[in-house]
């Protein structure tokens, strides 16, 4: 079955809870809150899901208080399975097409600095992304938050959605 990103609707919250649950970034109870705004259409934050065979990854990403197009990306997660394969990178392709089609400027990501997220940091540096900041110590001591950034070109530039 081919893969489909598309709006997060609220019947994958049980699949997407299992996701978050398998790659352990945090636990999956926080997700009823995290959406709660998006599915009440109370901001612009954005939710997409890959799918293939049901709900495989998911990305969460929302606008910056007080900038003019940055956007943050809070999370992406793929099914451990699914890791390596390109879902990943589609669904990261696809947030930053979403938010330079409709003028986002900047999109910003933030990681941990331990070991354990190389990979992470790796898959962004790979996909054009700059380590923008480093704040030492940030999640508890000997834990570094990495920002990385990445320009999502000139508005201007590029027609408007449809």
């Amino acid at each position: 079955m081919p893969l489909l990103i598309r709006p997060t609707v609220r019947e994958d919250l049980p699949a997407l809870k299992t996701l978050i649950d398998v790659t352990g970034l945090f636990p999956s109870e926080m997700l009823d809150e995290m959406t709660a705004g998006y599915f009440a259409a109370a901001g612009e934050d954005a939710w997409l899901t890959g799918d293939e065979d049901g709900p495989g990854a998911v990305a969460y990403f929302a606008p910056e208080r007080m900038t003019e197009g940055t956007w943050n990306l809070y999370l992406i997660a793929v099914r451990p399975e699914r890791q390596g394969s390109g879902l990943g990178t589609a669904l990261l392709r696809r947030v930053e097409e979403t938010l330079a089609a409709c003028g986002g400027r900047i999109l910003l990501v933030e990681t941990s600095g331990l070991p354990e997220f190389g990979r992470t940091r790796a898959f962004y540096r790979r996909r054009g992304y700059d380590e923008e900041a480093r704040i030492r110590d940030f999640y508890r001591a000997g834990e570094d938050k990495v920002v990385f950034r990445k320009a999502l070109g000139r508005p201007e530039n590029r027609p408007l959605a449809q």
